[in-house]
């Protein structure tokens, strides 16, 4: 197993047992959403961190175990919610479509 998923962000390098890891994509129709924001809202809905999406629309979080949003941002696209749940030795894949 190379720790790779399947068309996502590689693992190499981070110890998934000891990490809560929040990872996935944001898309518009098929194509991959590069430069778009996606928050980590805490479960009061206060913000706690933010990160840009790549080229081909990744990002990811190390969060603390527990419920979660993520809110993501893109030109020309309304605001998007996901709820997500982060546990520790777990990664949280989430596909987002704006």
């Amino acid at each position: 197993m190379c720790g790779a998923t399947a068309g996502g962000l590689s693992l190499d390098g981070v110890d998934v047992a000891k990490e809560a890891v929040i990872q996935g994509v944001v898309t518009r129709g098929e194509q991959p959403v590069g430069n778009a924001y996606v928050r980590l809202l805490d479960r009061t809905g206060e913000f706690t961190a933010e990160v840009p999406t790549s080229a081909t629309g990744h990002f990811r979080f190390f969060a603390a175990p527990g419920q979660w949003t993520l809110r993501t941002l893109a030109p020309k696209a309304d605001v998007v919610d996901k709820a997500v749940v982060a546990q520790k030795g777990v990664v949280a894949e989430v596909a987002v479509a704006i």
